[in-house]
């Protein structure tokens, strides 16, 4: 099965020019991006970070994010993450990047195994709103979107226009991709029946599910309960 629906991940060192922007796209493989020169900006599912030659950003497999590069453009290499890889946290430091990047011209997999066990988590910083929504909508994908904006003292098209300017998705869209991701993992995780699966993940219905998990990750519910597996490979 040909898929379409995703970017591929630029394996190796690439370089991007300063001041460009990177539109929301989709990796379906899981990868960790170490930053060798220059500084840009990450917004998408796992939340908004601004990087520099050091930092690493995790990223599972079927993860969407903006990025927009500094003045001088960064230079990034990325690495394959083992299968199952769940990163506790998604901005790390990696304290010698020389190191890793040595290693990777005669060894990729030891490289990767070296850049792993040698992260140190950074603190972030303290978000604006937008990046507080997010958050809270990665930690209860049926967050009510009127509520939060009412709270906040924001109005709804407020919301949906500054959500969208930074991570490149509505509120609403990303609150339901949230919600793909949650029913894929629970698909893998447990035997429950799909129906179920769906009620769990906060869908309204089974096809709704459906429609949302294919889009997210390229391939039905029923489709990844046959292939059994986590990683994207069985849906290219």
């Amino acid at each position: 099965m040909t898929n379409r629906v995703f970017s591929p991940v630029p394996f190796g060192r690439q370089y991007r020019e300063g001041l460009t922007v990177l539109p929301r796209h989709r990796h379906g493989a899981a990868y960790a991006a170490l930053v060798t020169r220059g500084t840009y900006e990450e917004a998408g599912d796992a939340g908004r970070f601004c990087v520099r030659a050091g930092d690493v950003l995790l990223h599972t497999a079927f993860e969407a994010h903006v990025n927009r590069y500094g003045t001088h453009g960064a230079e990034v290499a990325s690495f394959e993450l083992p299968e199952g890889e769940e990163p506790v946290q998604a901005w790390m430091r990696l304290a010698d990047p020389d190191a890793v990047l040595r290693l990777a011209e005669r060894d990729v997999i030891a490289a990767t195994a070296l850049l792993l066990a040698s992260l140190g988590a950074v603190r972030p910083r303290p978000g604006d709103w937008p990046e507080e929504l997010a958050l809270a909508i990665r930690h209860d994908p049926c967050l009510p979107l009127g509520e939060w904006a009412r709270a906040r003292g924001l109005a709804p098209a407020t919301v949906s226009r500054g959500f969208k300017q930074v991570f490149g998705v509505s509120p609403h869209a990303f609150r339901a991709q949230m919600k793909g991701r949650l029913a894929w993992r629970a698909l893998l995780q447990g035997r429950e029946p799909l129906a179920t699966v769906a009620m769990d993940a906060g869908f309204s219905d089974q096809a709704h599910m459906t429609r949302t998990v294919q889009a997210v990750t390229g391939l039905t519910p029923g489709a990844w309960r046959r292939t059994g597996r986590t990683d994207s490979n069985s849906c290219c």
